[in-house]
Protein backbone atom coordinates (compact mmCIF):
# COMPACT_ATOMS: atom_id res chain seq x y z
CA UNK A 1 0.00 0.00 0.00
CA UNK A 2 1.36 3.11 -0.88
CA UNK A 3 1.47 6.24 1.64
CA UNK A 4 0.49 9.55 0.38
CA UNK A 5 2.97 12.38 1.34
CA UNK A 6 2.06 16.13 1.46
CA UNK A 7 3.63 17.42 -1.47
CA UNK A 8 3.89 20.81 -0.01
CA UNK A 9 7.17 22.29 0.76
CA UNK A 10 8.61 21.39 4.49
CA UNK A 11 9.70 24.93 4.73
CA UNK A 12 6.76 26.03 3.11
CA UNK A 13 4.81 25.34 7.05
CA UNK A 14 6.87 28.01 8.70
CA UNK A 15 5.34 30.98 9.23
CA UNK A 16 6.83 34.90 9.54
CA UNK A 17 8.05 35.77 12.88
CA UNK A 18 8.43 39.38 14.46
CA UNK A 19 11.88 40.29 14.32
CA UNK A 20 13.83 40.78 17.48
CA UNK A 21 13.20 44.17 18.97
CA UNK A 22 16.06 45.08 20.07
CA UNK A 23 17.93 44.32 16.93
CA UNK A 24 15.74 46.34 15.29
CA UNK A 25 16.68 49.54 17.56
CA UNK A 26 20.11 48.29 16.80
CA UNK A 27 19.40 48.67 13.45
CA UNK A 28 17.93 51.96 13.48
CA UNK A 29 20.64 53.57 15.91
CA UNK A 30 23.37 52.19 13.38
CA UNK A 31 21.47 53.97 10.63
CA UNK A 32 21.11 57.37 12.22
CA UNK A 33 23.19 60.25 10.93
CA UNK A 34 23.18 62.35 13.40
CA UNK A 35 26.44 62.55 15.22
CA UNK A 36 24.47 63.41 18.86
CA UNK A 37 23.09 60.16 18.76
CA UNK A 38 22.95 57.71 21.77
CA UNK A 39 22.64 54.52 22.39
CA UNK A 40 20.73 53.26 25.96
CA UNK A 41 19.33 49.88 24.54
CA UNK A 42 22.39 47.25 23.59
CA UNK A 43 22.69 45.63 27.27
CA UNK A 44 26.90 45.36 27.19
CA UNK A 45 29.03 47.57 29.17
CA UNK A 46 30.54 50.63 27.65
CA UNK A 47 33.40 52.67 29.21
CA UNK A 48 33.55 56.77 29.12
CA UNK A 49 34.74 56.38 25.64
CA UNK A 50 31.70 54.45 24.48
CA UNK A 51 33.83 51.62 23.47
CA UNK A 52 33.55 47.79 25.03
CA UNK A 53 36.95 47.21 26.46
CA UNK A 54 38.65 44.23 26.36
CA UNK A 55 39.67 43.97 29.77
CA UNK A 56 43.20 44.61 30.93
CA UNK A 57 43.77 40.94 32.46
CA UNK A 58 41.94 39.24 29.55
CA UNK A 59 44.52 40.79 27.28
CA UNK A 60 47.42 39.39 29.58
CA UNK A 61 45.54 35.75 29.72
CA UNK A 62 44.96 35.54 25.73
CA UNK A 63 48.74 36.94 25.36
CA UNK A 64 49.90 33.70 27.93
CA UNK A 65 47.80 31.29 25.98
CA UNK A 66 48.94 32.41 21.98
CA UNK A 67 52.37 31.96 23.78
CA UNK A 68 51.61 28.38 25.42
CA UNK A 69 48.50 26.34 23.96
CA UNK A 70 49.47 23.53 22.53
CA UNK A 71 46.33 22.12 20.93
CA UNK A 72 42.90 22.88 19.83
CA UNK A 73 41.59 19.42 20.10
CA UNK A 74 37.78 18.51 21.66
CA UNK A 75 37.05 19.27 25.33
CA UNK A 76 34.54 17.01 26.55
CA UNK A 77 31.12 17.92 27.35
CA UNK A 78 31.74 19.03 30.55
CA UNK A 79 34.28 21.80 28.97
CA UNK A 80 37.08 23.34 31.42
CA UNK A 81 36.79 21.47 34.98
CA UNK A 82 39.14 23.55 35.82
CA UNK A 83 37.61 26.66 34.63
CA UNK A 84 34.09 25.50 36.82
CA UNK A 85 36.25 24.47 39.86
CA UNK A 86 38.03 27.96 39.83
CA UNK A 87 34.59 29.59 39.32
CA UNK A 88 32.77 28.15 41.83
CA UNK A 89 34.29 29.90 45.03
CA UNK A 90 33.49 33.75 43.66
CA UNK A 91 29.94 32.52 42.62
CA UNK A 92 29.05 30.46 45.13
CA UNK A 93 30.85 31.08 48.11
CA UNK A 94 33.82 28.64 49.60
CA UNK A 95 31.69 26.98 51.57
CA UNK A 96 29.52 25.72 49.00
CA UNK A 97 31.30 25.72 46.33
CA UNK A 98 33.41 22.36 48.69
CA UNK A 99 29.86 20.68 48.82
CA UNK A 100 29.57 17.17 48.09
CA UNK A 101 26.29 18.03 46.42
CA UNK A 102 27.11 20.26 44.04
CA UNK A 103 28.27 19.72 40.74
CA UNK A 104 29.18 22.26 37.42
CA UNK A 105 29.75 22.31 33.98
CA UNK A 106 30.76 24.87 31.51
CA UNK A 107 28.32 25.95 29.14
CA UNK A 108 27.76 28.49 25.93
CA UNK A 109 26.95 31.26 27.83
CA UNK A 110 24.26 32.24 30.28
CA UNK A 111 22.06 31.89 28.10
CA UNK A 112 23.26 27.63 27.33
CA UNK A 113 23.47 27.31 31.48
CA UNK A 114 19.50 27.95 30.99
CA UNK A 115 18.69 25.73 28.50
CA UNK A 116 20.74 23.04 29.92
CA UNK A 117 18.86 23.60 33.39
CA UNK A 118 15.26 23.30 31.63
CA UNK A 119 16.38 20.49 29.80
CA UNK A 120 17.74 18.85 32.96
CA UNK A 121 14.08 19.56 34.82
CA UNK A 122 12.46 18.11 31.63
CA UNK A 123 14.13 14.64 32.00
CA UNK A 124 13.44 14.72 35.79
CA UNK A 125 9.84 15.37 35.56
CA UNK A 126 8.46 17.48 32.84
CA UNK A 127 5.23 18.20 34.91
CA UNK A 128 7.46 20.58 36.47
CA UNK A 129 6.18 24.43 36.33
CA UNK A 130 8.72 27.28 35.65
CA UNK A 131 8.03 30.24 38.00
CA UNK A 132 8.76 33.67 36.61
CA UNK A 133 8.20 36.90 37.93
CA UNK A 134 7.44 39.79 35.66
CA UNK A 135 9.24 41.64 33.46
CA UNK A 136 11.74 39.72 32.99
CA UNK A 137 14.66 39.20 30.23
CA UNK A 138 12.84 38.70 27.32
CA UNK A 139 14.41 35.39 26.47
CA UNK A 140 14.01 33.68 29.75
CA UNK A 141 10.23 32.12 29.13
CA UNK A 142 11.53 31.22 25.20
CA UNK A 143 14.42 29.13 26.61
CA UNK A 144 11.62 27.16 29.44
CA UNK A 145 9.12 26.44 26.56
CA UNK A 146 11.55 25.32 24.25
CA UNK A 147 12.96 22.61 26.46
CA UNK A 148 8.52 21.55 26.74
CA UNK A 149 8.40 23.02 30.21
CA UNK A 150 5.28 25.12 31.47
CA UNK A 151 5.95 28.43 32.23
CA UNK A 152 4.00 30.67 34.92
CA UNK A 153 4.46 34.08 35.64
CA UNK A 154 3.80 36.29 39.29
CA UNK A 155 4.13 39.42 39.79
CA UNK A 156 7.69 41.06 40.53
CA UNK A 157 7.76 44.56 39.89
CA UNK A 158 5.80 48.05 41.52
CA UNK A 159 6.00 49.96 38.65
CA UNK A 160 4.61 52.95 40.62
CA UNK A 161 6.59 52.82 43.32
CA UNK A 162 9.85 51.46 41.18
CA UNK A 163 10.73 49.14 43.34
CA UNK A 164 10.35 45.12 44.26
CA UNK A 165 6.64 44.15 44.83
CA UNK A 166 8.09 41.68 47.64
CA UNK A 167 4.52 40.84 48.97
CA UNK A 168 2.96 39.90 45.63
CA UNK A 169 6.18 37.76 44.67
CA UNK A 170 5.41 35.96 48.12
CA UNK A 171 1.90 35.64 47.21
CA UNK A 172 2.52 34.64 43.83
CA UNK A 173 4.80 31.63 44.96
CA UNK A 174 1.16 30.17 46.85
CA UNK A 175 -0.10 29.30 43.29
CA UNK A 176 3.30 27.10 43.10
CA UNK A 177 3.23 23.34 43.58
CA UNK A 178 5.52 21.60 45.55
CA UNK A 179 8.32 20.57 43.26
CA UNK A 180 8.07 23.66 40.99
CA UNK A 181 10.94 25.48 40.13
CA UNK A 182 11.32 29.50 40.72
CA UNK A 183 13.65 31.58 38.99
CA UNK A 184 15.51 34.36 40.89
CA UNK A 185 17.78 36.92 39.47
CA UNK A 186 20.85 36.54 41.55
CA UNK A 187 21.57 40.51 41.09
CA UNK A 188 21.23 43.01 39.00
CA UNK A 189 17.70 42.78 37.64
CA UNK A 190 17.73 42.61 33.86
CA UNK A 191 15.62 44.97 32.94
CA UNK A 192 14.80 46.72 36.72
CA UNK A 193 17.87 47.10 38.09
CA UNK A 194 15.42 46.43 41.34
CA UNK A 195 16.50 43.47 43.79
CA UNK A 196 15.78 41.90 47.28
CA UNK A 197 17.11 43.09 50.15
CA UNK A 198 18.79 40.69 52.52
CA UNK A 199 16.34 40.36 54.80
CA UNK A 200 14.16 39.49 51.80
CA UNK A 201 15.99 36.90 50.61
CA UNK A 202 16.35 35.17 54.26
CA UNK A 203 12.46 35.32 54.15
CA UNK A 204 12.28 34.21 50.57
CA UNK A 205 14.80 31.45 51.19
CA UNK A 206 12.40 30.22 54.10
CA UNK A 207 9.03 30.14 51.74
CA UNK A 208 10.70 28.24 48.58
CA UNK A 209 11.77 25.76 51.36
CA UNK A 210 8.84 25.60 53.23
CA UNK A 211 6.84 25.11 49.81
CA UNK A 212 9.30 22.36 48.46
CA UNK A 213 9.90 24.84 45.54
CA UNK A 214 13.37 24.97 43.44
CA UNK A 215 15.61 28.14 42.92
CA UNK A 216 16.98 28.68 39.63
CA UNK A 217 18.90 31.52 40.10
CA UNK A 218 20.38 33.34 36.75
CA UNK A 219 23.28 34.84 37.94
CA UNK A 220 24.39 37.05 34.67
CA UNK A 221 25.70 40.44 36.36
CA UNK A 222 28.32 39.36 39.10
CA UNK A 223 29.87 42.48 40.42
CA UNK A 224 28.73 45.22 38.45
CA UNK A 225 26.15 45.78 41.55
CA UNK A 226 27.36 46.16 44.52
CA UNK A 227 30.73 43.82 44.48
CA UNK A 228 31.57 40.37 43.58
CA UNK A 229 30.69 39.16 47.15
CA UNK A 230 27.63 41.70 48.23
CA UNK A 231 25.97 40.67 44.83
CA UNK A 232 26.40 37.12 45.40
CA UNK A 233 25.17 36.90 48.67
CA UNK A 234 21.79 36.86 48.75
CA UNK A 235 21.75 33.83 46.33
CA UNK A 236 23.85 32.28 49.22
CA UNK A 237 20.93 32.60 51.75
CA UNK A 238 18.68 30.91 49.36
CA UNK A 239 21.26 27.96 48.38
CA UNK A 240 22.05 27.48 52.24
CA UNK A 241 18.38 27.19 53.10
CA UNK A 242 17.07 24.51 50.21
CA UNK A 243 18.27 21.18 49.81
CA UNK A 244 18.57 21.28 45.96
CA UNK A 245 18.65 24.56 43.45
CA UNK A 246 20.85 25.33 40.30
CA UNK A 247 22.76 28.33 39.34
CA UNK A 248 23.26 29.26 35.44
CA UNK A 249 26.21 31.51 35.76
CA UNK A 250 27.39 34.14 32.81
CA UNK A 251 31.08 35.31 32.54
CA UNK A 252 29.86 37.45 29.50
CA UNK A 253 29.29 40.54 31.63
CA UNK A 254 31.84 40.61 34.27
CA UNK A 255 35.07 39.38 32.11
CA UNK A 256 33.57 41.17 29.34
CA UNK A 257 33.97 38.54 27.19
CA UNK A 258 30.44 38.66 25.20
CA UNK A 259 31.70 37.16 22.09
CA UNK A 260 33.52 34.08 23.57
CA UNK A 261 30.12 32.79 25.10
CA UNK A 262 31.07 31.48 28.72
CA UNK A 263 29.02 30.56 31.45
CA UNK A 264 28.64 27.25 34.05
CA UNK A 265 25.61 25.54 35.30
CA UNK A 266 25.63 24.49 38.78
CA UNK A 267 23.37 21.98 40.43
CA UNK A 268 22.90 21.14 44.04
CA UNK A 269 21.72 18.08 44.37
CA UNK A 270 19.62 17.00 47.87
CA UNK A 271 22.86 14.90 48.96
CA UNK A 272 26.37 13.69 48.16
CA UNK A 273 25.00 10.61 46.44
CA UNK A 274 22.92 12.10 44.40
CA UNK A 275 25.48 14.20 42.38
CA UNK A 276 27.00 11.88 40.19
CA UNK A 277 23.48 11.19 38.53
CA UNK A 278 22.48 14.43 38.33
CA UNK A 279 25.80 15.18 36.50
CA UNK A 280 26.11 12.36 34.60
CA UNK A 281 22.09 14.03 32.81
CA UNK A 282 23.79 17.03 32.44
CA UNK A 283 26.80 15.66 30.32
CA UNK A 284 24.74 13.69 28.05
CA UNK A 285 21.88 16.57 27.59
CA UNK A 286 25.23 18.98 26.63
CA UNK A 287 26.12 16.17 23.97
CA UNK A 288 23.16 16.44 22.44
CA UNK A 289 22.75 20.24 22.85
CA UNK A 290 25.81 21.47 21.73
CA UNK A 291 28.10 18.40 22.27
CA UNK A 292 31.10 20.66 23.52
CA UNK A 293 31.45 23.93 24.61
CA UNK A 294 33.76 26.00 23.17
CA UNK A 295 37.36 26.35 24.60
CA UNK A 296 38.69 30.36 24.52
CA UNK A 297 36.90 32.10 26.45
CA UNK A 298 36.48 29.47 29.54
CA UNK A 299 40.23 29.30 29.07
CA UNK A 300 40.71 33.17 29.32
CA UNK A 301 38.83 33.04 32.67
CA UNK A 302 40.58 29.91 34.04
CA UNK A 303 44.51 31.18 33.35
CA UNK A 304 43.07 34.74 35.28
CA UNK A 305 41.84 32.56 38.29
CA UNK A 306 44.96 30.77 38.15
CA UNK A 307 47.11 33.20 38.82
CA UNK A 308 46.76 35.89 41.65
CA UNK A 309 48.24 39.04 40.08
CA UNK A 310 45.56 38.53 37.11
CA UNK A 311 42.71 37.81 39.41
CA UNK A 312 43.49 40.86 41.12
CA UNK A 313 43.93 43.14 38.00
CA UNK A 314 40.31 41.45 36.98
CA UNK A 315 38.59 42.78 40.05
CA UNK A 316 40.22 45.81 40.47
CA UNK A 317 38.91 47.17 37.02
CA UNK A 318 35.34 44.98 37.47
CA UNK A 319 35.34 47.15 40.64
CA UNK A 320 35.93 50.12 38.27
CA UNK A 321 33.32 49.10 36.15
CA UNK A 322 31.03 48.71 38.74
CA UNK A 323 32.12 52.55 40.20
CA UNK A 324 31.45 54.02 36.85
CA UNK A 325 27.55 52.66 36.56
CA UNK A 326 27.37 53.99 39.95
CA UNK A 327 28.29 57.27 39.29
CA UNK A 328 26.03 57.26 35.98
CA UNK A 329 23.04 56.00 38.86
CA UNK A 330 23.64 58.95 40.92
CA UNK A 331 24.03 61.76 38.15
CA UNK A 332 20.31 60.56 36.96
CA UNK A 333 19.10 59.75 40.59
CA UNK A 334 19.66 63.42 41.45
CA UNK A 335 17.88 64.68 38.19
CA UNK A 336 14.49 64.77 39.27
CA UNK A 337 12.72 62.69 41.54
CA UNK A 338 11.01 60.67 39.20
CA UNK A 339 14.69 59.55 38.38
CA UNK A 340 15.18 59.18 41.85
CA UNK A 341 14.90 54.72 42.43
CA UNK A 342 17.56 54.81 39.96
CA UNK A 343 20.27 55.76 42.25
CA UNK A 344 18.87 52.87 44.64
CA UNK A 345 19.00 50.50 42.23
CA UNK A 346 21.76 48.46 40.73
CA UNK A 347 23.30 46.82 37.58
CA UNK A 348 23.50 47.97 33.79
CA UNK A 349 19.63 48.44 33.83
CA UNK A 350 16.68 50.80 34.54
CA UNK A 351 13.05 51.05 33.38
CA UNK A 352 12.05 54.87 32.91
CA UNK A 353 8.75 55.97 33.93
CA UNK A 354 7.99 56.62 30.55
CA UNK A 355 5.84 55.83 27.79
CA UNK A 356 6.04 54.17 24.47
CA UNK A 357 4.94 57.34 23.14
CA UNK A 358 7.57 59.55 24.93
CA UNK A 359 10.20 56.73 23.66
CA UNK A 360 9.26 57.42 19.85
CA UNK A 361 9.76 61.43 20.49
CA UNK A 362 13.19 60.76 22.25
CA UNK A 363 14.51 59.15 19.09
CA UNK A 364 12.66 61.15 16.70
CA UNK A 365 13.80 64.59 18.42
CA UNK A 366 16.86 63.71 20.17
CA UNK A 367 18.34 60.62 18.16
CA UNK A 368 18.19 58.46 21.78
CA UNK A 369 17.52 54.93 21.20
CA UNK A 370 15.81 52.45 23.77
CA UNK A 371 13.12 49.58 23.78
CA UNK A 372 9.57 50.66 23.87
CA UNK A 373 9.26 49.34 27.18
CA UNK A 374 11.95 52.47 28.54
CA UNK A 375 14.27 49.84 29.70
CA UNK A 376 17.89 51.77 29.54
CA UNK A 377 21.34 50.81 29.84
CA UNK A 378 23.27 53.00 32.22
CA UNK A 379 26.65 52.43 31.18
CA UNK A 380 25.31 53.28 27.63
CA UNK A 381 25.73 56.86 29.09
CA UNK A 382 29.15 58.82 29.47
CA UNK A 383 29.73 62.22 31.47
CA UNK A 384 29.24 64.38 28.29
CA UNK A 385 25.85 62.23 26.77
CA UNK A 386 24.38 62.14 30.42
CA UNK A 387 23.35 65.50 30.70
CA UNK A 388 21.83 65.38 27.32
CA UNK A 389 20.01 62.72 27.90
CA UNK A 390 18.35 64.06 31.03
CA UNK A 391 17.66 67.69 29.29
CA UNK A 392 15.69 65.52 26.67
CA UNK A 393 14.12 63.64 29.20
CA UNK A 394 13.27 66.17 32.00
CA UNK A 395 10.28 67.47 29.46
CA UNK A 396 8.32 64.17 29.57
CA UNK A 397 8.34 63.31 33.54
CA UNK A 398 5.79 63.45 36.02
CA UNK A 399 6.24 65.30 39.23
Amino acid sequence: MSVQLDDAPLFGRLERQAPDALLAIIGLHRADPRPGKIDVGVGVYRDATGATPVMRAVKAAEARLLATQDTKSYLGPEGDQRFTDLLAPIALGGALAADGRITGVQTPGGTGALRLAAELIAVADAERAVWIGTPTWPNHAPIFRAAGLTVRTQAYYDAAQSRVDFDAFLAGLTQARAGDVVLLHGCCHNPTGTGFAHHEWAVLAKEIARRGLIPLVDLAYQGLGQGLEEDAAGMHVVLNGVPEAMVAYSCDKNFALYRERVGALWVQADRPAMALPVRENMLVLARSLWSMPPDHGAAIVRTILEEPALTSDWRDELTQMCGRIRSLRAILGAAHPALAPIARQDGLFALLPIGRETVAALRAEHGIYMPDSGRINIAGLNDETVARFVAALLPHLKG
